[in-house]
């Protein structure tokens, strides 16, 4: 390990030693705090020639990092392996001569059951960024919020064996198994996105000379690009686990698919707990959602000028809540992208339902969208964005939201025409499943569900860019005090797009779902012009805004363990 003298490196500087655990040093010659760096790299701070003209590279990711998305792994394998049922289980009904089933409920309401599922699972990341910022920090509330879970998976379990569901228990059971693990997946949710970013504690670009002579640029920007695709990957690693579940739900029973990601949570809670003491994260500070909320209105009332707010608030917080704005601003035309994606997880297994599954579970094809972005990831983090770089192409963020907005559209597009080939199909036409010649619903139009496919992989490689850098951008762009805060609005607009698909789920049936695909196709496409329009020019100030927290000591990282949470200090005043 090398140590870089006091005057080559910024005062503020964080790094990890060799066992990845954070320490300062004090330099003697003017007392500000250095630490220890082992990159094998010069560690100078780049001329503005060097940044504008060396390739930029992303630096080595911590292990606190990996252990973060192994957490984040299990908690969406189980989550996927849930839902991937659910359509299925609320839609069909038990003794269904085709598909397995449980409530009966039928498409338009088992679909606007969905919605609302995902409704509420985005909305509590607020509650969950409250409790984090508020009260235990990031980590403990990760840890809280999956108790939560494990209880409301357990109340599925119990509810979908078949003594149950032949009780009526199913359907109640259902609703408070929502209920419980939207609350626990929330507050999951808009703290674990921070939390594995928090792992990378370098904040300014550094020289490098690689072993091939050739000097290039650590830049935490592309490192932070690097974790959020990385945990992206991780996602829909675990995503593929239903797989297992509809294969399940499908040749033994909806209870076998239930139980399978229930167990697999505790290896995400035992990763939790072993790894404490690796994590980085930063400390408490109290919510700002009620200081922010009468800076508002104060800036309300003197005619929007948040300026005005400067002398009750102070102008450190008043300029964080600006930040905060511009980054959420970017976010208002993501619930068109998310009403787009819900289709995925309601009306294209419905779809599927209708066409020549060949002995397939009518859910399965699902999995083509996390298989799709497993391969296409390591493509674009390995092979493109190197390559644009190397080329000194930009592919900025807003450039890169504003791709995954038209890709989206045209999976939409492709879906509208895939049913439209499915109503032009024999035996039954506009209405699959529905006429006499289906042989009571047990033969459907004659389409391959293969057909498919090009929905679901235009829709994951949409994800790469739409919804990887929305992550990312809610990192770097949020200030310290706010990051699950403004992590958790960008949720939220997952929940305004679910919303959406409640209120257009009744229009989501036969014969009218060309009408509807080419309609919500058309939206996103909109949405995505209007978007490059409104923030184009962001790309411009990227670079500085991300630099804004170069040098913030208020909120340094420390090890967890270290970290005094005010459920500690309740604990030790009270015992």
């Amino acid at each position: 390990m090398s140590e870089l003298p006091a005057d080559k490196m910024d005062s503020n500087a964080v790094v990890f030693d060799n066992e990845k655990s954070l320490r300062h040093i004090t330099a003697p010659e003017d007392g500000n705090s250095v630490t220890r760096v082992s990159w094998g790299e010069d560690g100078e701070k780049p001329s503005e020639e060097e940044l504008a003209t060396l390739r930029h590279i992303g630096d080595k990711i911590p292990y606190s990092a990996w252990l973060v998305a192994v957490v984040e792994l299990a908690e969406r394998f189980t989550f996927y392996g849930l839902t991937g049922p659910f359509q299925n289980y609320m839609q069909n009904k038990r003794d269904d001569p085709r598909l397995p089933g449980a409530l009966g409920l039928g498409q338009s309401a088992a679909t606007g059951l969905q919605y609302f599922f995902l409704f509420w699972c985005y909305v509590t990341p607020l509650l969950g960024a409250i409790v984090a910022d508020a009260w235990v920090g990031r980590y403990n509330a990760i840890a809280l919020f999956t108790l939560i879970y494990i209880c409301g998976l357990l109340v599925l379990f119990v509810t979908s064996l078949p003594a149950s569901l032949g009780n009526g228990a199913g359907l109640g059971g259902l609703i408070g198994c929502m209920i419980i693990m939207g609350l626990g997946t929330g507050g999951i949710k808009s703290n674990v996105s921070p939390l594995i970013a928090e792992q990378y504690t370098r904040t300014k670009p550094a020289l490098k000379v690689l072993t091939s002579g050739e000097r290039v640029i650590i830049d935490p920007n592309v490192t932070v690009q690097s974790l959020y695709n990385i945990f992206y990957w991780c996602i829909n690693i675990g995503s593929l686990s239903s797989i297992a579940t509809v294969w399940l739900e499908l040749k033994i029973d909806f209870w076998a698919a239930y139980l399978l990601p229930f167990c697999f949570l505790f290896v995400g809670f035992f990763t939790l707990v072993v790894g404490r003491k690796s994590y980085v994260v930063r400390p408490p500070k109290g919510s700002v959602l009620l200081d922010a909320g009468k800076a508002l209105g104060m800036a309300a009332r003197n005619g929007f000028q948040m300026d005005a707010a400067i002398p009750q608030f102070g102008e450190q917080f008043i300029n964080e809540l600006k930040r905060t704005l511009i980054a959420c601003r970017v976010f208002c035309f993501y619930p068109v992208y998310w009403l787009l994606y819900g289709q995925m997880n309601s009306n294209f297994i419905s779809m599927a339902g209708t066409m020549e599954t060949h002995g397939l579970p009518n859910d399965l094809l699902f999995n083509l969208n996390p298989i799709s972005i497993i391969i296409f990831i390591p493509i674009m983090e390995s092979g493109v964005y190197p390559f644009l770089r190397k080329l000194r192409i930009p592919f900025k963020p807003i450039t890169r939201i504003t791709f995954g907005f038209f890709l989206a559209a045209s999976s939409m597009a492709y879906a509208a025409g895939i049913q439209r080939w499915i109503y032009n199909t024999s035996p039954c036409f506009d209405f699959p499943l529905s006429c006499p010649a289906s042989r009571e619903g047990a033969l459907p139009n004659k389409v391959h569900v293969a057909a498919q496919t090009p929905a679901y992989v235009l829709i994951g490689l949409s994800e790469i860019f739409a919804s990887i850098t929305g992550l990312e951008y809610a990192f770097t762009k949020a200030p310290p005090s706010m990051k699950s805060v403004v992590m958790g609005i960008f949720l939220l607009q997952n929940a305004f797009g679910s919303a959406i698909g409640i209120a257009i789920s009744p229009t989501s049936k036969n014969p009218n779902l060309v009408t509807f695909y080419a309609c919500i196709a058309g939206v996103t496409a909109l949405a995505g012009t209007a978007f490059w329009f409104c923030f184009r020019h962001h790309n411009a100030t990227e670079e500085e805004l991300n630099q804004i927290d170069a040098n913030n000591e208020e909120f340094k990282p420390r090890p967890a363990a270290d970290v005094e949470t005010a459920v500690g200090r309740f604990r030790s005043r009270n015992y």
